[in-house]
C-alpha cells in the first residue's frame, strides 16, 4: 500500500531525474517527455526564419501548424518518435501560425508534448512564406528539416522515410 511519504517521495525522484536529464540535454529531454509540456512561447515573424537558419540549434524540425490542422499532432508524434528512435538531441519546434500567447501555449501544451521550443508567428503570412520557402502554400503541416551541416528539407505532411535518413543518419 502507497503512503502519502511513499507518494511524495516518488513524485521528488521522477522531478529531480527529469531536472539532471533536462540539465544535461534540453532538446532530447524534452522530446522523450510524454509529461514536460512547453509552458512559453517566442515571438516569430518572417526574419526569425532567416536567424533560425543561420545561427539556430541543428539539427532540428520545425512544424508550421495551425490551430485547425487535425493532421499536425499525428505528424509531429510521427517525427518525435523518429527522433527518439535516432537517439539524437534534436530540436523539436512548432511554429503557431494563428494564435499568439496564451491560446498558442495551450495549442503546443495539449496538442504537441514532447516540444523543445514553441514560436508564435505574428506579421504578413505572405512574407513569413516566401522567407520560409517561397514555393509553400500556406499548407499545414509544413515541415522544414534544418541538418546539422545546415540543409534544407522541406515537406507538406510526413517527410519521407529517405528525407528523414538524410536529415538523421
Amino acid at each position: 500500500m502507497k503512503t502519502a511519504c511513499t507518494t511524495r517521495r516518488g513524485a521528488w525522484l521522477a522531478l529531480a531525474a527529469a531536472a539532471l536529464v533536462l540539465g544535461v540535454n534540453p532538446p532530447l529531454a524534452l522530446a522523450r517527455s510524454n509529461s514536460i509540456a512547453i509552458t512559453s512561447i517566442a515571438p516569430f515573424d518572417a526574419e526569425s526564419w532567416t536567424r533560425l537558419v543561420e545561427k539556430g540549434p541543428r539539427p532540428a524540425a520545425y512544424l508550421f501548424t495551425t490551430r485547425t490542422c487535425r493532421d499536425c499532432p499525428d505528424t509531429f508524434e510521427q517525427l518525435r518518435s523518429f527522433v527518439m528512435d535516432a537517439h539524437r538531441p534534436v530540436e523539436l519546434a512548432a511554429v503557431v501560425m494563428d494564435a499568439e500567447g496564451l491560446r498558442a501555449i495551450e495549442l503546443g501544451a495539449t496538442r504537441y508534448l514532447g516540444l523543445t521550443r514553441l514560436y508564435a508567428f505574428h506579421g504578413d503570412e505572405a512574407a513569413l512564406r516566401r522567407s520560409v520557402d517561397p514555393e509553400w502554400t500556406g499548407a499545414a503541416p509544413y515541415i522544414v528539416l534544418l541538418g546539422r551541416d545546415g540543409s534544407l528539407q522541406r515537406s507538406v505532411g510526413l517527410p519521407s522515410p529517405a528525407m528523414l535518413k538524410l536529415w538523421l543518419p
